[in-house]
């Protein structure tokens, strides 16, 4: 904290825009006080406030459920804060068990160090690189060595960890705590210790974790952060969260094409959901939208503007202006420019066989399934026979509305 902060900075107009901005989508801003006098004193005295997000490279790739946290940074970080990306390269080889029933096995550090590479070149699509401070916990966690690590031990008691909510139910279901693990909640505490964080954000699965920091920073005489838990983004489905298990999720590597279609198809109930967690756009300009919809316009119009706007996120504009067009296209039954080209032999072929080895079908039982359903188009035309041969030539066949192959069968 600046030593020649006012004891009382004013509330401003500027704070409170500042803290508008703080709640937009979150799920718990604690306490919300404490960061109204640190953004007030912050205006008062012209230095950012330090704000910390933590992530363990357990996966080398993200989807935009994961950048839900990130948009955050990035508004904190445009209201000219410090924010800090932390990669938890020592955190990663204990592994975190927050929302766990059993013990997450520890990664690698050759692990680690993958997935770390791609972490922060897919995190700068969203952050401002050039004002972003990235910073790995081994650089103050290893130093502690034996010693330290007791003496932070000694900063908690078991009665306390054992008040988190995966601990406690796995206790009472006798399913086994190794003692590494209560090392983890500990560390990512330091961690704001070490940084002397302001804020600390994270999912709603980190509370516990996100407390400890709080707790810490007292013990070792700092000014507590304050913290902020943003809500998991549900995934496609609408129901569950997103998630690459459930495929239900929008990868920020995936194709301009395939990821403005995955867009446009979630629900319009849904799509608000994710202007908020997701859009860049102001509160105000959303709300706009939301009542023009309301008052008769077709909400696919703001479903478009919201898949284009995360596709040119990730992509860039053009890409997400060629993407709309190829939805155009092939919703008009036209094939799209990048359709993939296969060559097959054994003329004549039967249709069940074909779309299994063009990679359009995962078997001949699953082909005839999508021809039942009138999902199966050859040269745009329905196929309704599952007994049809197809002699030698050329041929376009798609099946639903994103996977085409032209098809040159010997």
């Amino acid at each position: 904290m600046n030593a020649t902060a006012p004891t009382n900075p004013p509330v401003t107009d500027r704070v409170l825009e500042a803290l508008a901005v703080t709640r937009r989508g979150v799920e718990e801003l604690l306490p919300e006080d404490d960061w109204i006098r640190k953004l007030a004193r912050a205006e008062a005295t012209g230095t950012p406030l330090r704000i910390k997000l933590g992530l363990d490279p357990t996966a080398p790739d993200i989807h935009i459920g994961h950048t839900v946290v990130l948009n955050k940074m990035r508004q904190l970080q445009d209201l000219g804060h410090q924010v800090i990306f932390l990669i938890g390269d020592f955190t990663s080889l204990i592994g975190d068990p927050s929302g766990r029933n059993t013990t997450r096995p520890p990664l690698t550090p050759e692990q680690i160090k993958l997935n770390a590479e791609t972490y922060y070149r897919q995190a700068s699509l969203v952050l401002d690189p050039a004002k972003t401070e990235i910073r790995y916990n081994s650089e103050w966690s290893e130093p502690l060595g034996a010693t330290g690590m007791i003496q932070l031990a000694a900063r908690y008691t078991v009665a306390r960890m054992m008040e988190r909510n995966d601990f406690h139910d796995r206790f009472k279901a006798g399913t086994p705590i190794s003692v590494h693990e209560f090392l983890y909640p500990l560390m990512q505490g330091y961690d704001s210790v070490a940084l002397k964080a302001d804020l600390e954000l994270g999912g709603t699965d980190q509370k516990f974790n996100l407390l400890m920091g709080r707790h810490l920073q007292q013990e070792y005489g700092q000014e507590p952060q304050c913290i902020l838990t943003m809500p998991l983004l549900e995934g496609l489905d609408g129901i569950e969260k997103m998630s690459k298990s459930k495929n239900n999720y929008v990868g920020i590597s995936e194709d301009a094409n395939t990821m403005f279609a995955k867009v446009l198809s979630i629900s319009d109930v849904l799509m608000w959901r994710w202007y908020t967690l997701l859009s860049f756009r102001s509160e105000a300009e959303i709300a706009a939208l939301k009542v023009e919809v309301d008052g008769g316009r077709n909400p696919k119009d703001a479903k478009v503007a919201l898949a284009k706007e995360i596709t040119a996120r990730f992509h860039s504009a053009a890409a997400a202006d060629a993407a709309e067009q190829d939805f155009i296209n092939r919703s008009k039954g036209g094939v799209p420019d990048d359709i993939a080209e296969v060559a097959l032999s054994g003329a004549p072929l039967g249709i069940g066989a074909l779309l299994k080895q063009a990679g359009l079908a995962p078997s001949t039982s699953e082909a005839n399934r999508l021809i039942d359903g009138g999902g199966v188009r050859i040269d745009s035309s329905v196929v309704s026979d599952k007994g049809l041969k197809l002699a030698a030539g050329t041929y376009v066949l798609q099946v639903g509305k994103r996977k085409f192959a032209r098809v040159k069968l010997a």
